[in-house]
């Protein structure tokens, strides 16, 4: 047996109030590592301002340089340096491979239902405790009856610590969503999820131009990248400056999940990234070198596999999310799509992000859902909100429409 080693991971609080916390990862390498610390990161709120990483494809070195995406996020720091260490190597290769047969491969869905009185702002509120106790929202099947009660079905997952089995872990959760719905809530239910899983696993069809808005290519011209800010990437190839590597020089708008998004897509078409990059701001830009190699180590000289690849890092840093609204009968229905990594894995708290949104703008949700959509090309996550129309927000007019949008794009994108 190996020997653990905790300092794998280190977590330095910044100097100054504001400064940014530099964690710092130094284990043996695998594929898609850098993707997955950045999607843990990405869960806990937090922000990368900087990074830095190499690898000779045995042993990494990372470091992050990461902030609150909201001043008032609470981090618990250990929880973090906990997760970011089941992810290394290190740590799975020296001890947890010894004891896989009493560690199940993948957490079991559980289901919460609970069943309470609709208030403003409520499907959030859930969401951030689920959130905050680290569960993994896998699907959402929200209902409004017509007496104004909610009946909400979370199919969720214990990814972090893989203790939702027991009556301790249920206890504390149906204790701290007791604690938020206070008054308004009935009943509270959490059991291991049955047959009732399957049937939130795909929705009926969508209308073939709200599919193609969501699912089809969304590839910009490089002449709308260069004449919009907010759609700007601009990415150098250059196969002369390193021997054995081809360089990737990338600038383009920051917005949050950046370096997930750029690792992801990285990830996903089997590029490896020996040495990266990734600078401070500057003036609303990220400027990225990353130098990479093809899975068997080789550099990327094929003019078609470069510009395969340029156009799917663009589209992902471009629309990694797509929103839109449509009108569903006298109903308004809001939806948003993301792309599933090939591990299966969805982007990390859109559900809070846009539940967020819509409780600032005072809307409330009557229906909500989430499941997945597989195109000829890849699979997607899709998010379904059937919005009420109030008085304090009413959704008739186009202008309120573009409005909800405008709100859940950039609370996602976080600008």
């Amino acid at each position: 047996m190996g020997i653990l080693n905790e300092d794998a991971v280190l977590i330095q609080p910044g100097k100054l109030p504001g400064d940014p916390c530099v964690v710092t990862v130094n284990c043996p390498d695998q594929a898609g590592l850098g993707c997955d610390l950045c999607r843990i990161i990405l869960e806990f709120g937090l922000s990368i301002t900087r990074a830095d990483f190499s690898t000779d494809g045995r042993w990494c070195y990372i470091v992050f340089w990461v902030t609150p995406q909201l001043s008032s996020h609470k981090i618990d720091w250990d929880s973090l340096k906990n997760r970011l260490l089941s992810n290394c190597p290190s740590y799975l290769g020296a001890f947890y491979f010894c004891q896989q047969s009493n560690v199940p491969s993948r957490p079991s869905v559980y289901l919460l239902k609970f069943y309470c009185r609709d208030r403003k702002g409520l499907l959030h509120d859930v969401t951030k405790v689920l959130t905050e106790l680290e569960f993994t929202i896998q699907r959402v099947k929200v209902m409004t009856t017509p007496d104004g009660r909610v009946l909400d079905l979370f199919f969720i997952t214990d990814d972090a610590i893989n203790l939702l089995h027991t009556k301790q872990r249920q206890v504390d959760t149906c204790n701290h969503l007791t604690a938020v719905l206070g008054e308004h809530g009935v009943s509270c239910e959490l059991e291991l999820a049955g047959p009732e899983y399957e049937s939130v696993q795909g929705f009926s069809s969508l209308p073939p131009a709200v599919a193609h808005e969501l699912f089809g290519s969304s590839e910009p011209a490089d002449t709308e990248i260069a004449s919009s800010d907010t759609n700007k990437a601009v990415i150098t190839v250059d196969n002369q400056l390193s021997p054995v590597h081809t360089l990737l020089q990338i600038q383009c708008v920051d917005q949050k999940g950046l370096f997930y998004d750029i690792l992801r897509t990285s990830k996903d078409c089997n590029i490896q990234i020996s040495y990266g990059r990734f600078a401070s701001k500057i003036k609303g830009d990220r400027n990225m070198d990353l130098f990479i190699q093809t899975k068997d180590g080789k550099k990327i000289l094929d003019g078609k596999h470069q510009a395969n690849l340029c156009a799917r890092l663009k589209q992902e840093m471009v629309h990694p999310l797509k929103v839109t609204i449509l009108n569903r009968g006298p109903d308004t229905e809001l939806l948003i799509a993301n792309p599933v990594e090939l591990s299966g894995k969805g982007r990390p708290r859109v559900f809070y992000d846009v539940t967020l949104a819509l409780k600032t703008l005072g809307i409330c949700v009557f229906s909500g859902e989430i499941a997945r959509h597989t195109t000829s090309e890849r699979q997607w996550e899709v998010y379904r909100f059937l919005l009420d129309d109030s008085r304090e927000f009413p959704l008739a007019s186009q202008r309120a429409k573009n409005q909800v949008v405008d709100r859940v794009t950039k609370t996602l994108m976080g600008w």
